[in-house]
């Protein structure tokens, strides 16, 4: 395979397109078929066996321009009154004994030699790596590395030696555009090669970030890894799902797979136990010292509907209300919006929304059902009626409490968290997106 084609294969993987090793062999013998001449007949072809949907499409257009862009290695423009290339002085420099003009890279500037400098650079671009390039910070440091091998220092001594003639002008002006055309490379590779998994690497860092002390500018990028991380566990536990039982003979669908072999057992069939889909009730604490945490635990919710099917969710702060409707209904920003203006940012009294459960709706908990809170358990000393959550615990499967704060705060201040955990099976601190998804989807694996 081509070198130049597994660098754009890297390159459109980094720019999100998924290209499997088969798609990258049908591609390879695509490009043997139409050649590399016709730039227009290569990129149809190569869409055609790489991109599968209209935002792939786009990528790959995208993705393909920039690969094959020569801009940055553009002649040098004239200047009125300036020495046309190869003048008289430039030649009798040259020839000079011990004249700088005699290196190859003051020729080819000397000489306006574009498609020479343009290989020389590509080839020094590729001797120094520039395509594992990974953070923007490397720029320059690529940039030198590349001039350097192509022969700065050589340069360098042609425009000590000329200093003051007109051959000097033009070997210091071609230095610094050489500076701008490697810069320019560079940045190119930067955006073709490292823009992907710098990308990746920054979503990392925000899925490990508290999310109460998410930078407004990153608060649409974490509502997409969201919305991404629901639709993943939606897909992985939505399904109906089941798990073999090993050591369980099923030996009536033994006996009827092996009819052909006069029921002799070459093929066995073993028990299977279906795994239900979870059944839960969600109380999240939408006051304001958690509120930021909350509109991303609304939207969370809001995008695993599918896997939640039996999903009841409440919100509350001094008061509880029922939000099932309100996520079902309407939009995703119109709908955790309205539950703020409802009942979002006040202060939080646990005691009162466990007692407005329970009047209203205590009877949907059964021996099926999960409760999960959502809430640092700060009640502002008010009376945390614990005991209504011991009975809402004797009803239900079980009750996990999610906790945006770290243990060591828990019990500390107005902190009811001590009290309310003995009734708890499960406790966590849940401050990040990557916690919340390892806790939620450990809730979906374990579900029966």
């Amino acid at each position: 395979m081509d070198g130049p084609l597994i660098d754009f294969f890297r390159a459109a993987r980094s720019a999100g397109l998924r290209i499997s090793p088969a798609e990258s062999i049908d591609a390879a013998r695509a490009v043997r078929v139409v050649g590399w001449e016709d730039r227009e007949t290569l990129r149809d072809t190569l869409s055609l066996v790489l991109a599968k949907t209209v935002e792939e499409k786009q990528q790959f257009e995208d993705c393909f321009a920039l690969f094959f862009r020569r801009d940055s290695l553009r002649p040098e423009a004239e200047t009125p009154g300036e020495a046309p290339a190869s003048s008289p002085q430039d030649v009798a420099f040259g020839e000079g004994e011990g004249g700088g003009g005699g290196s190859a890279l003051g020729r080819m500037l000397l000489a306006g030699d574009q498609a020479s400098l343009a290989a020389a650079m590509e080839a020094a671009a590729d001797e120094v790596g520039v395509r594992n390039i990974a953070v923007f910070t490397q720029v320059n440091l690529f940039a030198r590395r590349i001039l350097e091998r192509m022969g700065l220092a050589a340069l360098e001594r042609d425009i000590t030696a000329a200093e003051g003639t007109p051959t000097g002008a033009r070997l210091r002006r071609g230095r610094d555009l050489l500076r701008e055309q490697a810069r320019d490379l560079v940045q190119q590779n930067l955006l073709l090669f490292a823009q992907g998994e710098t990308e990746r690497w920054r979503e990392r860092m925000l899925a490990q970030t508290r999310l109460t002390a998410i930078d407004r500018r990153d608060q649409e990028r974490m509502r997409i890894l969201v919305r991404a991380m629901a639709r993943r566990l939606a897909v992985q536990y939505g399904r109906t799902r089941r798990r073999d039982r090993r050591g369980v003979l099923d030996a009536r669908r033994t006996l009827r797979r092996n009819m052909a072999w006069g029921g002799l057992p070459f093929l066995t069939v073993w028990k299977q136990q279906r795994i239900d889909k979870p059944r839960l009730v969600v109380l999240c604490d939408v006051s304001g010292s958690v509120a930021a945490f909350a509109q991303f635990l609304l939207l969370f919710l809001y995008a695993m509907k599918e896997a939640l099917s039996g999903l009841r969710a409440f919100a509350f702060a001094g008061d509880l209300i029922e939000v099932s409707e309100i996520l079902e209904r309407e939009e995703t920003e119109a709908a955790i919006s309205r539950i703020m203006a409802k009942v979002g940012f006040g202060s939080s009294n646990y005691g009162n929304s466990l007692a407005d459960f329970e009047r209203g709706f205590m009877s949907i908990l059964d021996s099926r059902t999960t409760v999960i809170i959502l809430g640092d358990g700060r009640g502002n000393r008010t009376d945390p009626r614990v005991d209504i959550l011991q009975r809402m615990a004797n009803r239900s499967k079980q009750v996990i409490w999610l906790n945006p704060e770290p243990r060591t705060f828990w019990g500390t201040g107005d902190s009811d968290m001590l009290r309310y955990a003995p009734h708890c099976r499960v406790t966590a601190v849940c401050s990040t997106l990557q916690q919340l998804d390892r806790v939620v989807s450990d809730l979906l694996k374990n579900t029966r």
